[in-house]
């Protein structure tokens, strides 16, 4: 959350409390003038947090070797002169508020106070930027070459991550000696404001409407057969990754258009910053030239007439007042990329009228709008069954109501209704015929429960296909937010998130093993938007005790992905299947995480099997 006080006001205070916590160990933030001439590398130090900070610092000599005028204002200079410690940055940035009036070449003397900024404020967790900030700028001369940046290669970046961070300074490594040599965020610390540069190298991360994307310097790192760079565990953090953003505002130069599989051709150079929104950027000054490699959307295979195809599908806070492209577009990817599943578990359905906050629920008209699109491109006339939530109950944009929804299609498959579901009644099993049978259908799971508070309440169904009952169940987990990212100066993250996800799946877990009790070999499929890995203790708990698997582990560990963020290919969707479900096929069915052009940011993923 960015804070609300000025930049430089907002600096002081992050300083004070992370001083007073006892985060930035060893700093300190009286403000005097040093009486030795400083150069760069003596503000930047051997350690995240500079040996100077707090301190006013005269007539730092650098040259100029990038200028931002958008965002966060001011420019970056750097000593030709290194001092011969690669712990050291030679480059730093200089933060003006203003537009600089400095240019690219200029050899210059900053006046101004050491400050170290936390981007986002110091509870989201981030390192922290050294920066000088209220500086005063003298331009001894015009016109010099840049000094000669440091080349960004496979060789030169650790494999290794991170160190651990210090127990003594609750898990920081803000106070750790800076090992370039051996972990991969140290040696992008000691060149944190330095020039630096990249060859040509694969994108690994969609560029964006906020102009940026994300490639890596190792393409042999957990690659996949479509281009991208696969998350795989909480310890294999993909080093080679790195945010490039272009330091020419949009409006003057349109950011490339560029897909995962791309490359990014020729020499792509410039300062080396550090943002809330990804932690180390390449801020080109010089930007190579995407060369397309023409990725595909992919479609999957129809299902057998014997076979039943179970999707999920996150179609991102869908409402009537988006435009009917949108409709089209999500319409014609069900049809044709996942081949008209028999039953589709929808997430990020809105109400009626969207982001109004008017104390509408009802969805009818937004599903209306979808089922019809369907139609159009060519797919069944699918119906629907949901549970209304209550008004801002449920999490997401307020106002907005979403809630997860069955599609199914009735020529292929029945839906069993049992009355007296509602927002606040939960569904219960019992035995019917010797089968387990819902108590209302469709119905949420425990809506009462804690564990559901201010998020989306699990959706249950009964279906019958081919004679064979089949139980849904379609969920919405709680978001990753508040999580401290890969990058941050705790170590490993807090994943503060992950407490509710995993209670969530305690839950989940704990109704399906009642459907198990009644009925052994049930068959029972879980899916929808986890928002959590395959390795993740939320997993865990939803195959607890082996009442569910994880499907997604059936693919190579290449293939398990169903969304792009940051670079890292990575699962957060899932379906899971009881052991009943001996025999399936399971598809991550590639079409938006990947593309700059996306109708959603997830994947949706299908499951075929035979009842």
């Amino acid at each position: 959350m960015a804070s609300s006080l000025p930049r430089t006001a907002a600096v002081s205070a992050v300083v004070a409390a992370a001083l007073a916590a006892g985060l930035l160990a060893g700093a300190s933030t009286s403000v005097a003038d040093t009486t030795d001439a400083v150069r760069i590398h003596d503000i930047q130090g051997s350690t995240r947090i500079s040996p100077l900070v707090g301190q006013r610092v005269t007539d730092v000599p650098g040259i100029v070797t990038g200028v931002r005028t958008y965002g966060s204002r001011g420019f970056w200079f750097q000593d030709p002169e290194a001092d011969g410690d690669a712990a050291t940055s030679e480059g730093v940035f200089v933060f003006t508020s203003s537009k600089p009036t400095v240019s690219v070449g200029d050899a210059v003397k900053v006046s101004g106070t050491v400050t170290e900024y936390v981007p986002g404020g110091l509870g989201s967790g981030n390192q922290s930027l050294t920066q000088i900030s209220k500086p005063a700028v003298t331009v001894v001369s015009s016109g010099n070459p840049v000094p000669a940046p440091v080349t960004v290669t496979a060789a030169s970046v650790p494999d290794a991550y991170t160190p651990e961070g210090d127990p003594a300074q609750e898990g920081s490594v803000n106070g750790l000696p800076l090992k370039p040599g051996s972990y991969a965020l140290d040696y992008y610390e000691s060149l944190e404001g330095a020039n630096i540069r990249i060859g040509s190298s694969r994108v690994v991360g969609p560029s964006t409407e906020h102009g940026e994307l994300w490639v890596t310097v190792k393409p042999g790192e957990n690659p996949n057969r479509r281009g991208g760079t696969v998350y795989g565990s909480y310890t294999s953090q993909n080093s080679g990754r790195l945010k490039v953003q272009s330091l020419v505002p949009l409006a003057e130069q349109p950011f490339p258009t560029a897909n995962v599989g791309d490359v990014l051709t020729g020499t792509t150079e410039g300062p080396l910053d550090f943002n809330q929104y990804g932690g180390y950027t390449l801020t080109a000054r010089t930007l190579g030239t995407v060369q397309d490699r023409g990725l595909q959307r992919e479609k999957t295979c129809p299902q057998h007439r014997s076979e039943l195809a179970v999707a999920t599908y996150n179609v991102e806070n869908l409402d009537p007042t988006d435009p009917q492209e949108k409709f089209d577009a999500l319409a014609k990817a069900v049809v044709e990329n996942l081949a008209s599943p028999d039953v589709i578990a929808l997430e990020e359905i809105q109400d009626d009228n969207g982001a109004k906050n008017d104390g509408t629920v009802t969805a009818g008209e937004t599903l209306r709008k979808f089922t019809d699109a369907i139609v159009a491109a060519g797919g069944p006339a699918y119906a629907w069954r949901s549970v209304d939530p209550e008004n801002n109950k449920d999490g997401g944009e307020p106002g907005g109501n979403i809630r997860q929804v069955f599609l199914f299609n009735p020529e292929r498959v029945s839906f069993t209704d049992r009355a007296g579901g509602d927002a606040t009644t939960g569904t219960g099993v019992v035995k019917e015929r010797g089968k387990a049978a819902l108590t209302l259908s469709p119905g949420r799971i425990a809506p009462a429960d804690a564990a559901w508070e201010n998020s989306r309440k699990p959706l249950a169904g009964e279906f019958v296909f081919r004679g064979r009952t089949v139980i849904v169940v379609a969920n919405h987990f709680g978001s990753k937010g508040g999580d401290e990212s890969i990058v941050a100066h705790r170590q490993p993250p807090n994943r503060s998130s992950e407490v509710k996800r995993v209670e969530q799946a305690k839950v989940v877990n704990a109704f399906v093993k009642d459907v198990l009790a009644v009925q052994r070999n049930a068959d029972v499929v879980v899916l929808g938007d986890i928002n959590d890995f395959e390795f993740s203790a939320t997993t865990q708990a939803l195959t607890d005790g082996g009442a569910l698997h994880a499907a997604v582990t059936s693919l190579p560990r290449s293939e398990r992905y169903s969304y792009v963020f940051q670079g890292n290919s990575q699962v957060l969707d899932q379906i899971l299947t009881s052991p009943g479900i001996r025999h399936f096929t399971y598809d991550s069915v590639h079409i938006n995480a990947e593309f700059a052009d996306q109708n959603s940011d997830h994947d949706p993923q299908v499951l075929r099997f035979r009842p």
